[in-house]
């Protein structure tokens, strides 16, 4: 009895101890609005993991995800202050630069040096080329990537922007609205359109995507975004979030199932098996030769700053922006953090 009462004080002697340990370690969790670029989908997996398996908590940072509407919106939450981080197309974020000096957003991360933004039509339509999209329907939100980006594409094919009809649409709609034959194409990132086409049942034979990059447009894509002051402010935060989304990239190509029971966790109605090809699929943007030789951060100042001359070029801005402001890689992580594994 002696024996068990005492250990029943020790016990509890050990337990107030660590409580105090424990609330200090709570504490010490920074708050941290995180924005994605959509809605969760497949390609929005690795960061949902990285969520659930404390990857973000480990590096003392207490991040809220919620999804996005659009990487044309994204940006402009992150610049007015509603968010922390986001994650979007980085052309978006480069024209609201070139646009409004003020909005001082840049990205510290870039994680998908390939891009899938695309035009995606039905063999239905008869739509075969760029050139044939001229006296069609395009629908797409007004903050989507491609539509926002289809003035370098335009530009690239010699398409006359005069002659494209623009339904603006919400992102629910966008690939019924094509299915039904009540548009003629659609923009966005191709991985979210096809597999979204996929999902209502058309054939991936009867899709039509033409890339961005096939027509020699210069863009990159998917990047971490946040304000300078907030960054240079909390390097260490940045860099754990970098950190943190670096694993979860990697976990999620080592284990998709786990990345994908994340996704479902937050919508029950995803088809896992569809989902999971789609994240795959987007792997192929994110695993460039680039990346899987020097890992994130592989990035030349030179293709950043074609980047920006691209978008600079198609909407006929004159305002300057040197690559070195709109990427650094200063706040990246030790290069055993960047690999990518094989």
């Amino acid at each position: 009895m002696l024996a068990t009462r005492r250990s029943l004080m020790l016990g509890s002697a050990a337990s107030l101890l660590a409580a105090p340990r424990l609330a200090r370690g709570q504490a010490a969790l920074t708050p941290v609005k995180f924005c994605l670029d959509w809605a969760f989908q497949g390609p929005q997996a690795p960061y949902l993991l990285a969520a659930d398996r404390g990857f973000f908590r480990e590096e003392g940072l207490d991040v809220t995800v919620d999804r996005g509407f659009g990487s044309g919106d994204t940006p402009v939450k992150v610049a007015s202050g509603a968010y922390d981080f986001g994650i979007a197309d980085l052309s978006p974020a480069i024209r609201l630069r070139l646009a409004t000096p003020g909005a001082d957003i840049f990205s510290p991360f870039v994680i998908q040096q390939g891009s899938p933004l695309a035009v995606m039509t039905l063999k239905k339509t008869g739509i075969s080329k760029p050139k044939d999209l001229e006296g069609r329907k395009l629908a797409a939100p007004e903050t989507d990537a491609g539509r926002q980006l289809f003035p370098a594409f335009a530009k690239a094919t010699g398409i006359d922007l005069n002659r494209i009809s623009w339904l603006t649409v919400t992102p629910q709609l966008r690939e019924p609205m094509l299915a039904r034959g009540e548009a003629d194409a659609i923009t966005g990132f191709e991985v979210s359109g096809v597999f979204s086409l996929r999902a209502l049942n058309v054939p991936q034979e009867n899709i039509v995507s033409m890339r961005y990059s096939d027509a020699g447009v210069a863009l990159l894509s998917t990047a971490l975004l946040v304000k300078r002051p907030y960054a240079e402010a909390h390097p260490k935060l940045v860099t754990g979030m970098i950190r943190a989304i670096a694993r979860g990239h990697a976990e999620a190509w080592k284990d998709p199932d786990a990345a994908i029971a994340s996704l479902a966790k937050r919508d029950a109605t995803a088809p896992k098996d569809l989902e999971k090809a789609r994240m795959l699929a987007n792997f192929a943007f994110i695993r460039t030769p680039q990346v899987l030789s020097g890992g994130f951060g592989n990035l030349p100042e030179s293709q950043v700053q074609a980047a920006i001359d691209t978008i600079r070029d198609a909407f006929n801005l004159t305002a300057g922006l040197e690559a070195s402001t709109m990427y650094t890689p200063r706040y990246l992580p030790e290069a055993a953090a960047l690999k990518l594994p094989a």
